[in-house]
Parts: structure tokens; C-alpha cells; sequence
């Protein structure tokens, strides 16, 4: 049980009981937009803030994320990580676990599951997929499915060196209380980008990964208020 009274038998059961996804997002974004939500939802991703950044019929590459939170005997916690400062894309952000969904794939679930093996070394015998959030549009053109998993302790650790300088834990409590989600700003091309974030000690959860989060928040909180 966390500290704000979610099980994990909870977290499963709100995410099924939830509108599907893009239905989510459809009435996400129309809150955002000021208008009634129309039936075929549009993806969420950075342009849920910053409407102009939406570019519908852009090519964009399918990809995957595993949304891990981690049923440790406390509290539930969410398994993120750190990217290495040396790579292309996010380099040095915070980020779950995932990539690019490949041929062999089948389907976002089990491209999430390998990616994090792939990239934390955690097994997915330990991960029971519950269920998926919203599809996120990135600005650098990827397509993500988040994939939201329980994992089961005890795992082993072994994160891909190349890629990830850290693997941490965060409470999922943490994440839920409304005072920890913010939003900020910052200069993209000569604009002011609004993003949501969650500074959280010595780390910056922000960009798609908090959009993510606030996703997450918003199918386990059943305060909408909250």
C-alpha cells in the first residue's frame, strides 16, 4: 500500500475501469483546448501546452516505454532512469525504460518488455502488463505507447551503459499528491514552451515523460480535483 492509500490491486483495477486510450486524450485535450471533445481523440504529446506544435499527418516512428511501478513492501514505487549524457536524443533526461518498436516485436507490450530488459537488465518473468495510458507524440517524432506494468520484486539491476547512467525509484505517492506536478517554461525557437514537470530531490522528471505521468495521475487519482 503507498502512503496515499493506492494497492496495486487498485492501480489495476482503475486502469481498466478507465476510458480507453485516445478517448483519454480526446477529453484531455479538449479540456486544454477550451471545447467539447470530439469523438476521435488526437494523440497527447508536447503540443497538449503548446497547441501549435500539433502537426497532424506528420510520419512519426512507433515506439514503446514500459511504465514500471514496482510493488515494494512500503509503498508502490516508479522505476525510472537516467540517460547517458553522450546520446542523440534526451540525452541526460529523465525517461522510462523503451525504444523504437521493431519487426519482431509483437506489439508495443512486448517492445516495452524488451527495451527495459534491454536497457536495466529487468526481467519481464517479473513484469505483469496491466494495461496501456495515452499514445504520446514526441517534438523529435516518435509515436510512444506507454505500457504500464507491475514488477514484482526481488530483480536484478543491470543497466545498459551506453544508454543509462542511473536506474531509481520514485513513490508512486509522490506523483500523485497535486502539489508535486508543476509547470514550466522555457525559450524553443524563439517561443515560450510550457511542459509539465516533477522536480523531485536531485532529478527533473519533465518533457514526456512527466506528460506521461500526469496521464498516469490522472487514471489512479479518483479525485478529479487532485
Amino acid at each position: 500500500m503507498s502512503r496515499i492509500g493506492v494497492s496495486a490491486e487498485q492501480v489495476a483495477a482503475r486502469l481498466a475501469a478507465a476510458p480507453g486510450p485516445g478517448r483519454r486524450a480526446g477529453l484531455m485535450g479538449a479540456a486544454l483546448m477550451g471545447r467539447v471533445p470530439d469523438t476521435a481523440a488526437r494523440p497527447r504529446g508536447d503540443h497538449d501546452l503548446n497547441p501549435e506544435l500539433y502537426q497532424p499527418g506528420r510520419r512519426l516512428i512507433p515506439a514503446a516505454v514500459l511504465v514500471p511501478i514496482v510493488e515494494r513492501e512500503a509503498e508502490l514505487t516508479v522505476l525510472l532512469t537516467r540517460r547517458t549524457e553522450h546520446l542523440d536524443d534526451h540525452a541526460g533526461q529523465i525517461a522510462f525504460p523503451g525504444g523504437r518498436i521493431e519487426a519482431g516485436d509483437a506489439g508495443p507490450g512486448a517492445a516495452a518488455l524488451r527495451e527495459a530488459e534491454e536497457e536495466t537488465g529487468l526481467p519481464p518473468a517479473r513484469v505483469r502488463l496491466i494495461g496501456q495510458l495515452d499514445t504520446y507524440v514526441t517534438r523529435t517524432g516518435f509515436e510512444v505507447v506507454p505500457m504500464v506494468g507491475l514488477v514484482t520484486p526481488p530483480f536484478p539491476i543491470k543497466p545498459d551503459s551506453f544508454e543509462v547512467a542511473e536506474v531509481f525509484e520514485v513513490p508512486l505517492g509522490f506523483f500523485l499528491a497535486p502539489e508535486n506536478r508543476e509547470r514550466h517554461s522555457r525559450a524553443y525557437q524563439g517561443k515560450e514552451r510550457q511542459f509539465y514537470a516533477f522536480p523531485y530531490g536531485d532529478y527533473y522528471i519533465w518533457g514526456a515523460t512527466a506528460g506521461m505521468l500526469v496521464n498516469l495521475v490522472e487514471v489512479l487519482n479518483p479525485d478529479p480535483g487532485g
